[in-house]
């Protein structure tokens, strides 16, 4: 039963009042994973006014709500997306960017509703809201520190799954738009982190949440840090080397993986267990396939990879997106993995499930490759160096080469590489040729 915690005069008004200006707003956010298909619906599942929509200023208004939407597998719930409006009766000139509409029925009738986030005063009082930990309506707020007061705030327009605030250039609020039932990752892991004493992680400073969902979480900015992927780029255009950073990047990988391992159940798979993880590879493959016919020549040789990908595994939890893209590197020298979240587009069960860590492993590899082909002419030496430094500072830490077992290393590689075919040929079709390549190598081994 939906749960609503809102203070309107007529609650059960708010939603249909809204749904016009959803209509047209929802589907343009970059985080909107509906994108291509039509929203037939809305249903509300809380509503929360963190500050009171009744007053002379600015109210703040936080929904979830599910999208209806055509196309979904028969009985899995419709997409849940958090969302924090503004309410104004006026809306100030520097707002006006953030307008979503203004409501035409219903008890905000003539109210100029807005993304809060891009509001300071409503992206501030947030903030606040961590401060103090309690509930408010089905939200519930949760700090492991004292957090200082009145840190200015500024919305990042980098992400696409989700949307951040840093604060002071001190924090960094992670706010997750599409939510599910679960601790979301990104929380659960950099906290098991924390307690194993692995520095390689922003350990989470607080958190807030509804029922089983993560909401939120906000953990220290890393001011002075440039991500791996900029750094690589930098090294290709100025001619440089990038293997000493490589290597120690796979250093701070190995860390992290046994981290987790010490702090969370790990096990051994079978055969069987492992030529599953091989099928659904396949599966995929073939799905890849249908949807980009160019893949259609080199599936006999993918599949061989797959098939020979059939020795036991160690399985535990890992990072299950990692790429150049999400690391930092300190002033000092020294590696920070960040967004534990996973791919936001898979499942949250399956985003929380055990894998053999060359899956992380096999990402960061892919990341090196798309690197390399940035720079004209392209580099392959460049990314096989950084390939091999990479794998050898791992082992250092491990113990363990993930090269050990090529072909399950290969299949997780193969198996990035046919994701990334399907993402390029959806949305970056110029990109294509980069996992194209991969491919063509990888199918004719």
């Amino acid at each position: 039963m939906p749960e609503t915690a809102s203070t309107t005069r007529a609650p059960d008004a708010l939603l249909p009042s809204l749904a016009p200006l959803l209509h047209e707003w929802l589907p343009r956010q970059r985080w909107f994973a509906g994108k291509g298909r039509r929203v037939t619906g809305f249903t509300l599942d809380a509503a929360t006014e963190l500050l009171p929509l009744d007053g002379t200023g600015p109210g703040l208004l936080h929904l979830l709500v599910r999208v209806e939407q055509p196309g979904r597998p028969a009985g899995t719930p419709a997409d849940c997306y958090q969302l924090l409006l503004g309410v104004r009766t006026q809306l100030p000139p520097r707002l006006a960017p953030a307008l979503i509409g203004r409501i035409r029925q219903g008890p905000l009738a003539g109210r100029a509703v807005y993304e809060g986030l891009r509001d300071p005063r409503l992206a501030g009082l947030l903030y606040e809201r961590l401060r103090t930990p309690g509930r408010t309506g089905p939200l519930r707020f949760h700090a492991t520190t004292a957090l200082p007061p009145a840190l200015a705030p500024r919305m990042l327009d980098a992400e696409q799954s989700n949307s951040s605030l840093v604060y002071g250039d001190s924090f960094i609020l992670k706010i997750f738009r599409r939510v599910s039932p679960g601790a979301n990752p990104d929380l659960e892991l950099p906290l098991a982190l924390a307690g194993a004493g692995c520095a390689r992680v922003p350990a989470p400073v607080a958190w807030f949440e509804s029922g089983a969902s993560t909401l939120g979480v906000l953990q220290p900015y890393l001011r002075d840090s440039r991500d791996g992927w900029r750094l690589a780029l930098d090294a290709l255009a100025d001619g440089r080397e990038f293997t000493t950073e490589a290597r120690a990047l796979g250093r701070a990988t190995a860390e992290v993986h046994l981290a987790l391992a010490s702090a969370l159940p790990t096990r051994r798979l079978g055969r069987s267990e492992t030529g599953q993880l091989a099928a659904a590879m396949d599966r995929r493959l073939h799905t890849a396939a249908q949807a980009v016919p160019a893949l259609l020549p080199y599936v006999p040789g993918l599949r061989a990879v797959f098939a020979a990908a059939s020795g036991g595994a160690e399985v535990q939890r890992i990072h299950g997106d990692l790429h150049l893209g999400q690391t930092l590197r300190g002033s000092d020298g020294g590696w920070a993995v960040i967004d534990f979240e996973g791919e936001p587009a898979k499942p949250l069960d399956e985003r929380r499930s055990p894998q053999p860590t060359v899956r992380d492993v096999a990402g960061m590899l892919r990341s090196f490759d798309y690197a390399a082909r940035t720079h004209r002419p392209w580099n392959a030496d460049w990314a096989t160096r950084c390939r091999a430094a990479y794998c050898t500072g791992y082992a250092e830490v491990a113990g363990v080469d993930p090269r050990a077992d090529p072909a399950l290393l290969r299949a997780y590689e193969t198996d990035k590489a046919v994701y990334e075919v399907v993402y390029e040929a959806r949305h970056r079709p110029d990109w294509l040729p980069v996992p194209m390549s991969a491919i063509e190598r990888l199918a004719a081994r």
